[in-house]
């Protein structure tokens, strides 16, 4: 069995999974003020906020597909690492972000460390 693709197949579904999280926001309000505490003021912040949710769930389609075409790959590390490592820079810039950004910003931290050790394991180490 090769474990290095078994490890990052494992973590390209579950970046991919926490990636489609927010996919509910598309549709409803009040799951955006849950996801990330924050209530939209007027319609374009709502339709921004609804914008990142499908963004999102590029990404996390991305991220999964990669898990099964081996050519996708790179692409979806590459995604979901410029996507996550924006947000953790664009929050270490913000002057005291709520509470809920805050378990944003810890559970991308997780799936950052998860997916770059996903890649270190097939492309470096490779065992």
């Amino acid at each position: 069995m090769n474990y290095s693709l078994w490890f990052l197949n494992f973590a390209l579904v579950i970046v991919a999974l926490i990636h489609l999280i927010p996919v509910t926001g598309v549709l409803s309000a009040e799951r955006l003020f849950s996801l990330y505490g924050v209530r939209p003021t007027s319609p374009d912040m709502l339709l921004l906020l609804r914008h990142r949710a499908l963004l999102f769930a590029l990404v996390g389609g991305v991220l999964l597909a990669g898990a099964f075409f081996p050519e996708l790959r790179l692409t979806a590390i590459a995604m979901g690492m410029a996507s996550m490592l924006g947000f953790l820079l664009l929050f270490a810039l913000t002057d005291d972000p709520g509470p809920a950004l805050r378990r944003v910003f810890y559970v991308d931290v997780f799936a950052s460390l998860l997916l770059a050790a996903g890649a270190v394991v097939k492309y470096v180490v490779r065992f």
